[in-house]
């Protein structure tokens, strides 16, 4: 039996890397797993969803939509946010195969 790599499977299923397709994928998946980070990283500081957009200057309805992907948020508002839990944040930045870290 031929096993696959998940990177094959992906292709397969969702489009090669650099197609539309697989960009709109990743772009949301990365939103999904921005939005988890924020519900996680609130939840470990007991903070209620209205409680941490007091803290930011947001409604309660802007973090639900933040934590459950559906909404764009500003990247101002998603570092507002993670200054707000005391979270570090980093970035990487991937140029023509080189890597470039942006702390």
């Amino acid at each position: 039996m031929k096993t696959y790599s998940l990177e094959e499977v992906t292709d397969e299923l969702i489009g090669k890397k650099g197609t539309p397709e697989r960009d709109e994928f990743e772009a949301e998946l990365k939103a999904e797993l921005v939005g988890y980070a924020i519900k996680q990283a609130r939840l470990k500081r007991k903070l209620t969803q209205s409680e941490l957009g007091e803290l930011v200057g947001v409604q309660k309805a802007q973090i639900s939509k933040i934590e459950n992907s559906m909404s764009s948020a500003r990247l101002d508002t998603i570092l507002k946010v993670f200054k707000a839990l005391n979270a570090k944040v980093s970035f990487q930045v991937e140029l023509l195969n080189e890597q470039m870290k942006i702390a």
